[in-house]
């Protein structure tokens, strides 16, 4: 089968690699439908983080499952799943807790499981899923191949934008800020909307996002960043939002989050640490602002968003600005990299 490999800064390839095959009772093949570039992916093509070696990437797919081991019960041959970012038994005392992405069993796709079996990544044309049970999520049939994208963004996109507004509290009547325009930021949006924020103010410089920000519910956009955005920020408020939803991952955006949010307010995040962002205490105890999030444990918000999608109530799908075939793969890195696409989406 064919899957990406990154061989190095700038340097993405489709190449033959070996099929997936069961390696436990608990595993399932899937049928890639859909996959997609995540901005996390971009670190790595950019060479921010270290690699050592040619690797596998991507973990963000829509597929079909076409076997299963002889433990698996709760997804069957022919069932459309969603899988999330990550591997996770759902049985765990961790999962049991809402935070799946610490999973005492689980782990990462393309790395080794906990049986020493690599775990295959999601721009390819098959994956081995392990722990298929607690990972996969069963999409009731029939799903239109309009539907995809849409079931896609509930696999990370869409279920961190709202982790970060579970995070930072947001509810009825709130007034919230969202620093970041990529596909995490926008549907960041839509969350703090749909947990009924009355005002929610992009952060964006980019007009296409801009005009996606509007249209999932942004009442206000400001371009500015640095001292100048914080400032606007406190000119439409009066003291700072309620709550400010952070998702790029630096130290830059930190620094804004924090100083847009009201003494008392609260900090939902969930960018990819890079970039050295670091909490400044004092100023934080000083104005009672609080911090709150991390990676996303999106497994576990799948069901409760997945109506929502379905029915076109939001409208996460919009972000994919940019649809191509698996074996043009170069071209999506390249776009949004030059951010001449907000996110990319990859047909085997």
């Amino acid at each position: 089968m064919r899957a990406t490999i990154l061989h190095g800064p700038g340097d993405i390839r489709l190449e033959e690699v070996p099929d997936p095959q069961l390696s436990g009772g608990h595993d399932a093949i899937v049928r890639v439908l859909v996959a997609c570039v995540c901005g996390s992916d971009l670190w790595h093509y950019r060479g921010l983080t270290g690699l050592s070696d040619a690797r596998r990437i991507g973990h963000e797919f829509v597929g079909i499952v076409e076997s299963v081991g002889d433990e698996v019960r709760a997804v069957s041959p022919g069932d459309v799943v969603i899988a999330p970012f990550y591997y996770c038994d759902g049985t765990c005392v961790n999962c049991r807790n809402g935070v799946s992405t610490s999973c005492l069993n689980g782990g990462w796709w393309g790395a080794d499981d906990r049986h020493g079996v690599f775990a295959d990544c999601g721009q390819g044309e098959r994956v081995r899923v392990p722990l298929a049970d607690g990972t996969l999520a069963v999409v009731p049939g029939p799903v239109t191949d309009d539907e995809l994208p849409g079931l896609l963004t509930l696999s990370d996109v869409m279920g961190t934008g709202h982790h970060a507004a579970v995070s930072a509290g947001v509810s009825d009547g709130d007034t919230v800020v969202v620093v970041g325009d990529g596909a995490v930021g926008l549907c960041a949006i839509i969350a703090a909307r749909r947990l009924g924020a009355t005002t929610v103010i992009a952060m964006s410089r980019h007009e296409a996002r801009q005009e996606l920000a509007r249209e999932f519910g942004a009442t206000q956009v400001i371009a500015g960043r640095g001292d100048a955005g914080v400032a606007a920020v406190h000119e439409l408020t009066g003291v700072g939002a309620d709550r400010v939803l952070e998702c790029v991952g630096t130290k830059e955006s930190m620094d804004q989050a924090l100083r847009s949010a009201r003494p008392g307010g609260m900090v939902g995040y969930v960018g990819v640490p890079n970039g050295g962002p670091e909490l400044p205490v004092r100023p934080m105890f000083n104005r009672n602002v609080g911090v709150r999030g991390g990676v996303a444990p999106v497994r576990g918000y799948i069901e409760e968003l997945l109506p929502d999608v379905r029915s076109r109530r939001i409208r996460p799908d919009l972000v994919f600005d940019l649809d191509l075939p698996l074996a043009d793969v170069a071209d999506a890195y390249d776009a949004m990299d030059e951010r001449r696409a907000i996110k990319a989406l990859l047909r085997p």
